[in-house]
């Protein structure tokens, strides 16, 4: 099978609109969808393009989806097409999320809503048990694996460990257990083909070799920088200054542009950091609220971790100051969307040039590798903390071994939960059905059994 050209703007710019239209099902089911349109249908791209992408937006910070689409939007178009592909891959996320928000904030405690987010919860929790295995799968090939997510998974429930520690140690064992010629390293990252379809590497265009514009240069990364660091980082410093660092809107500014940098591993790992800092820290939402939000990002198309406009949006909500709350809840939104999604484009723009240039790099291959199985150690942990949150109403902390833990009170386990996730879990792993079937089922059973007074 052979490639075709890359397509004109206009055509490309069609096909990322459809492609952010229909990008349900959290990053893998986006990074397969992107794989099917762009490499099996359009066939712009080869596989190993393809791939070499996705290993380096696996290292980023931030959804390594989106940042797919930015980099190939990139690879095709330069920077406009970079941009393009980004904002129509968020774009529909963003309407469906702040809308949500606004009716969670009007109505999220009535009878109806609270039915419908009771079942939502239940099915996020079998989603992310799916996504334990499925990466796991994918990840843990030999025991060093193994090793690696068991310790990251002991590091962060047991001991505390930051999560940022947690990758970062983990990718640099991966480099140097590659360097080192160990064996559990060697064979790349893991991702294997996609689709089951062979397509050849597209690395040249209509016969003219790499594009001029991926070429690396000093100049392009120094005003790219000052570009998108200016966007990025300006407005922040003018909310410290004018607000001051205790205001709302500047620790929205603050932390979600620190976890911008921070958060590596995927939306469900960054969502562990997100939800302890969010919840146990700043108090801008409730556990059960954390949920709810995770659910909305579910059921809506784009990035996972757009749940964090939700955060946002209930953050300034709860401390809008002098605004009317739904407006300063808006404006948290918008501005938790601006500081998250924005720095994406600048690892891109800054660092493909560099990554088109390595890529038969092995020592770079190695640390994906372990960085993707500590990852399933902190998605573990994630499930662990949304489980015990869905499954009991009460939960006490306990003193074992010399840690800190939070067990749960058996007598609030809420069985009408235990029932739906089980519903969940049977209709994911017996039946096979797709995530955005699944919440929707467990919705309408949720409003169901809030309706009969049974939940």
């Amino acid at each position: 099978m052979t490639t075709r050209p890359y397509p004109t703007l206009a055509e490309a710019t069609r096909i990322w609109a459809r492609i952010g239209l229909l990008s349900f099902g959290g990053p893998a089911g986006q990074i397969a969808l992107m794989h099917r349109v762009l490499v099996e249908e359009q066939k712009w791209l080869g596989e190993r393009r393809f791939l070499h992408a996705l290993n380096y937006c696996m290292l980023l910070p931030g959804p390594e989806a989106m940042q797919l689409a930015v980099y190939i939007g990139w690879l095709m178009h330069r920077t406009l097409g970079g941009i393009i592909a980004g904002l129509l891959f968020v774009l529909p996320g963003v309407v469906a999320i702040m809308g949500l928000s606004w009716i969670y904030a009007i109505w999220g405690n009535t009878g109806v809503l609270e039915g419908l987010f009771f079942g939502l919860k239940a099915a996020v929790l079998a989603i992310v048990v799916q996504a334990i295995i499925r990466i796991g799968s994918r990840a843990l090939k030999n025991p060093t694996m193994i090793g690696i997510a068991a310790a990251s998974f002991v590091a962060i429930f047991a001991f505390g460990v930051p999560f940022p520690v947690i990758i970062l140690t983990a990718a640099v064992a991966g480099y140097l257990g590659a360097r080192s010629g160990l064996a559990a390293f060697q064979g790349g990252g893991g991702h294997g083909k996609m689709g089951g379809t062979q397509v050849e590497d597209a690395d040249t265009l209509l016969g003219e070799g790499t594009p001029d514009h991926t070429r690396v240069s000093a100049g392009w990364a120094a005003r790219i920088s000052v570009v998108f660091l200016g966007l990025w980082l300006l407005p922040v410093a003018a909310l410290f200054l004018m607000l001051g660092p205790q205001n709302v809107f500047s620790q929205i500014a603050g932390f979600f542009s620190v976890m911008a940098v921070v958060t590596f591993g995927g939306a469900y790992a960054v969502l562990a950091y997100v939800a302890q800092q969010a919840v146990e820290t700043y108090g801008w939402l409730a556990p059960g609220e954390m949920l709810d939000g995770l659910g909305m990002a579910e059921t809506t198309p784009g990035p996972l971790i757009m749940v964090t406009q939700f955060v946002g949006f209930m953050g300034a909500l709860r401390e809008a100051g002098s605004l009317p709350p739904l407006l300063a809840a808006t404006l948290g939104g918008l501005l938790t969307t601006w500081v998250t999604f924005l720095p994406c484009f600048l690892w891109i723009f800054l660092g493909a040039p560099f990554i088109e240039h390595l890529r038969d790099n092995h020592a770079l291959s190695a640390a994906l590798t372990a960085v993707t199985a500590a990852v399933v150690g902190v998605i573990l942990n994630l499930a662990l903390w949304f489980g015990l949150h869905v499954l009991f109403g009460q939960l006490r902390p306990v003193t074992a071994m010399g840690l800190d833990l939070d067990w749960p009170v058996w007598s609030t386990l809420d069985v009408a939960a235990l029932a739906l996730v089980s519903v969940a879990i049977v209709a994911v792993f017996r039946f096979k059905l797709g995530a955005v079937t699944v919440l929707a089922i467990c919705a309408l059973a949720g409003l169901a059994l809030r309706l009969a007074g049974i939940a």
